[in-house]
Formats: C-alpha cells, sequence, structure tokens
C-alpha cells in the first residue's frame, strides 16, 4: 500500500469510509467552482469518482491519494497524479492535481501535499515530467502551482464546458535544479 507522510498530512489509498466526508467536499459549490465546470457531486457521483481513482492506481501504478490529517484523522481531500484523458491535446502527460475540503483553505496543505505528489511522481515513478492544469482566474490552485516551481506551457479550453485553462508544466530536470 502507497503512503506518503509529511509533516502534517498523511496521503493514502482510499478506504471506505471516505466517501461520506468526500461526498461532502464535492457538494460544496465553493469548492466545485472551479472543477469541471462548476457542477457539485452527490455520494454516487463522489463513489463513482473514487472508484475509478483507485482503478487508475491498479492501472497506472499512481493514482489520487486521499488526503488526512495527521493531528485529527480528518479526511481533508485529495491530491494525486491523473493521466488527464478530458484534454487531449496535452497527452502523453500525467497531471498533478487536488481538491480541498474549504474548511482546509489557506493552511498550506494543499501545497504540502502537492509537493510530496510531485516528489513521488519524478523520484518514485520515474516519471521524466508532469503537468498541471488549472482553469484561469483560481487563483488559489496558482499559487500552489508556482510554489511547485511549475512554468506556464500553453492556454486553451475545456472541451466540454468551455472554460479558459492553463497547462504548466516541470520536468525532472528543472525539479533538481
Amino acid at each position: 500500500m502507497t503512503e506518503i507522510r509529511t509533516p502534517r498530512l498523511l496521503l493514502r489509498r482510499w478506504h471506505d469510509d471516505d466517501l461520506a466526508p468526500m461526498a461532502d467536499i464535492n457538494a460544496d459549490p465553493r469548492v466545485m467552482q472551479w472543477v469541471e465546470g462548476g457542477p457539485v457531486h452527490d455520494l454516487d457521483g463522489t463513489a463513482e469518482a473514487i472508484e475509478r481513482w483507485e482503478e487508475e492506481w491498479d492501472d497506472e501504478g499512481f493514482g489520487l491519494f486521499a488526503v488526512e490529517l495527521l493531528a485529527s484523522g480528518e479526511l481533508a481531500g485529495f491530491t494525486g497524479l491523473s493521466v488527464p484523458e478530458f484534454l487531449p491535446e496535452v497527452l502523453p502527460a500525467v497531471a498533478i492535481s487536488w481538491r480541498l475540503g474549504s474548511q482546509f483553505w489557506g493552511q498550506g496543505y494543499a501545497s504540502e501535499a502537492a509537493q510530496a505528489t510531485l516528489e513521488f511522481a519524478l523520484q518514485d515513478r520515474g516519471l521524466d515530467r508532469v503537468i498541471s492544469i488549472d482553469r484561469v482566474g483560481n487563483q488559489a490552485s496558482a499559487n500552489v502551482i508556482r510554489k511547485l516551481g511549475m512554468v506556464p506551457e500553453r492556454e486553451t479550453t475545456h472541451p466540454e464546458s468551455g472554460h479558459p485553462l492553463r497547462v504548466h508544466s516541470i520536468d525532472l530536470t528543472e525539479y533538481e535544479a
């Protein structure tokens, strides 16, 4: 079982009891305003998503980690790696992403989890390059991406919602520099 510990977080595979707290996060319009064009997800949609995330772990050897606070054991959301199949123009690529409950915003958890995940991608999984895709205007995600040392690569639009997106990247040599 793949786990990563940071000073404040445990990044781990998904447990059955993660469904309800992740569904609460996915049902929050403040969280979802920057995701997939903004629709919230219910319990069934969240269960399907977690199932897909776990399948990606099995198929690719990486996926989205559940992010747990070490101090309280609370599920804060996710961070991890996925193949951004919704955006064929960037393939083949592996993207790092995150989604945290709004009560966990502004405390550095996203940056801490994303940095650990980037190191996992480039050092442990042997990837040469990682991208991140954010919706233009999402300043919180842009800040995390900047802290990761990623550089803008291109602008595009979401193929379904039409929202403007920005693709950032970092490769192993840039990461090690």
